[in-house]
């Protein structure tokens, strides 16, 4: 009789949520571990060459500190795995007090298939609508066509391109302009 138990396979946990307080270091080196595997993958949001471990640190630092900005995490077994940000307008932009900029939605490539692109979005709206925003805008390159099919499938409106958007490898990469009314909704 063999005292080996036979071994069942443990589903990976995703989750996600807004992140209120300071980062903890373990946190912090997850987020930037997450970063780094997303921009060598070519979705790093605006990176298109990998920065030094400092730069990231600063930067997702910098995030926390800056009150216009609400980080939000997708964790797959308790490890951050992405994030997105919604930017509030400043003060003194009274005229687009209602839209709120959706950026830097990513998941890690090791951690992509477990529907977290679509849960960090979910959140994404929900805290939109929560915070008192009624639009939520968002732009990226074209060449994101797993981001672009999920805007899309999830009711964001193409407004316009851009043939200059962005410059990688020594070329023009076009860029896309979304948005999508929260409440009441359009369609």
């Amino acid at each position: 009789m063999s005292d080996i138990m036979p071994q069942r396979s443990l589903k990976p946990v995703p989750s996600v949520e807004r992140v209120t307080k300071s980062l903890s270091v373990g946190d912090l080196n997850d987020l930037c571990d997450a970063t780094e595997a997303a921009i060598e993958a070519g979705g790093g949001f605006g990176w298109v060459e990998l920065p030094n471990r400092g730069i990231l640190e600063q930067f997702w630092n910098g995030v926390m500190a800056m009150p216009v900005r609400i980080l939000l995490v997708a964790r797959l077994d308790g490890v951050i795995c992405g994030t997105a940000q919604l930017v509030r307008p400043p003060k003194n932009n009274e005229a687009q007090a209602s839209s709120v900029t959706l950026t830097g939605l990513f998941i890690a490539p090791w951690a992509r298939g477990q529907g977290l692109s679509r849960r960090l979005l979910d959140l994404a709206e929900k805290t939109a609508l929560k915070e008192g925003f009624k639009i939520i805008n968002l732009d990226l390159r074209e060449t994101q066509v797993a981001a672009i099919s999920l805007y899309e499938r999830n009711g964001y409106h193409l407004i316009g391109t851009h043939p200059y958007y962005a410059f990688i490898s020594d070329q023009y990469v076009a860029g896309r302009y979304y948005y999508k009314r929260l409440s009441p909704p359009l369609d």
